[in-house]
């Protein structure tokens, strides 16, 4: 497969590109914007994930002969098009809201300053990459606060395609998982891995005695002891005699596990094995964890829910043209008018304005002159790509961090799962 991201795209960014070149607009200079018009789910709040994957996709978007060779067979576009696409390199701008930042409806999310030919092939790529990730990472922000101090696990890889469980074990880890079990997020991204064995492992052997010892002579004392293959009762007394007190912890993959856990913990303790941990899997989402906040249970692991953003498996972003150049060099607000999906036009600007104890009130996005910031209003806008040059990577823990940060500025009522409105409002300001 060529390293190239180019055809990671829709057959229409190429015939738009077309008709803007042999009318004579596709050099206009053009903002786009990503936004989405709500929150799914009728979620509290969003979490911005994949915006360094982003970065990394847009520096590798160029046609190489494999791409321009097929766009000629397949007779997509015509020979001006293909040359001018041979040369391509986005020169334009970028801003966006960091990674990990928390956002609202409407927040300008991705802000794309370009011709329009430049930027409007990027479209389907933005939204691929910043859809699904930041659908994970905010099922997997409502699942950590579900935790709270309980780290959360991500093992979602079988249950998504290949490449995109490592982008959903990138973006849990932005939004507070620990550790994953996808050992390319590892080398890649970065994100600590673990994991220990399934059912199969135990199955292998011709007692469950051979095949605790076999894990526990290879892996230490401090190993994870899957405990529901046959009879769980029996399994913890059996982990404790091979391992002694020193086991690392058991893990529960069936059954009623708030009642599974309180039995186990109580049998664990009266083995003396007291800090032998209890972790807990099967089919996981939010609403379960947040059953289990009673539970003597000391961690969480997650695949199928999370890798599929907890029933909401797309941000809904869209990418829109907001202003342009027109005939005489200025730039000019342009806006969709449909009645069911409105947006605003305009190059943006976008504050997080908070109260004086530091928690946000509203998400203020306007045009025109950014106001001057009182010490309340945080602005929301990096760059990320300044003449064609990516200067906003950084390291995956920053991204985790400002998560961190963001989401603990949000009013309490951001925190709750049940279905609702947004934790805040946007407010639109007009400064022009």
């Amino acid at each position: 497969m060529s390293a190239t991201t180019a055809l990671l795209t829709d057959h229409y960014e190429l015939t738009m590109l077309q008709a803007a070149l042999a009318r004579g607009t596709a050099g206009r200079r053009s903002v786009f914007e990503v936004f989405a018009r709500r929150l799914p789910g009728g979620r509290r709040y969003g979490v911005v994930g994949g915006t360094g994957r982003l970065l990394d996709a847009i520096e590798r978007f160029s046609f190489d002969d494999d791409a321009l060779v097929f766009l000629e067979q397949q007779n997509v576009v015509d020979g001006a098009t293909l040359a001018w696409l041979s040369d391509y390199r986005f020169s334009g701008d970028v801003w966006g809201y960091g990674e990990g930042e928390t956002y609202f409806p409407n927040s300008p999310l991705l802000v794309v300053e370009s011709t329009f030919a430049e930027a409007v092939v990027l479209e389907t790529l933005a939204l691929s990459v910043l859809n699904f990730d930041s659908a994970v990472a905010t099922a997997a922000s409502r699942m950590t606060t579900a935790a709270g101090a309980r780290p959360c696990i991500e093992m979602g890889s079988r249950r998504t395609h290949e490449q995109a469980a490592v982008a959903a074990a990138r973006a849990a880890y932005i939004a507070g998982f620990t550790t994953t079990s996808n050992l390319e997020a590892g080398r890649t991204y970065g994100v600590p891995t673990a994991g220990t064995s399934a059912h199969s492992f135990t199955l292998l052997h011709d007692t469950e005695r051979d095949a605790f010892t076999a894990q526990v002579d290879s892996l230490g004392k401090g190993t994870t002891l899957l405990v529901d293959t046959y009879d769980v009762d029996e399994a913890v007394r059996l982990g404790v005699e091979i391992a002694g007190p020193e086991l690392g912890a058991v893990r529960l993959d069936s059954g009623d596990l708030l009642s599974l856990a309180t039995e186990v913990r109580a049998l664990l303790d009266s083995l003396g094995a007291r800090d032998t941990r209890i972790v807990v899997t099967s089919d996981l989402d939010e609403h379960a964890i947040a059953a289990l906040a009673a539970a003597p249970v000391d961690a969480y692991g997650v695949g199928t829910r999370l890798v599929t953003g907890s029933g909401s498996p797309t941000a809904g972003m869209v990418y829109k043209l907001v202003a342009r150049e027109d005939d005489d060099g200025t730039m000019v607000s342009v806006e969709k008018k449909s009645p069911d999906k409105i947006s605003h036009g305009g190059r943006k600007f976008a504050l997080r304005r908070r109260n004086r104890r530091g928690v946000a009130e509203a998400e203020v996005v306007g045009v025109g002159r950014q106001p001057v910031d009182d010490g309340n209003d945080r602005p929301l806008l990096i760059p990320l790509v300044r003449g064609g040059e990516t200067i906003g990577r950084e390291p995956l823990t920053s991204a985790r961090e400002r998560h961190e940060r963001s989401r603990a500025e949000l009013p309490p009522t951001a925190l709750q799962l049940s279905r609702g409105e947004p934790a805040i409002p946007t407010r639109w300001e007009d400064r022009s």
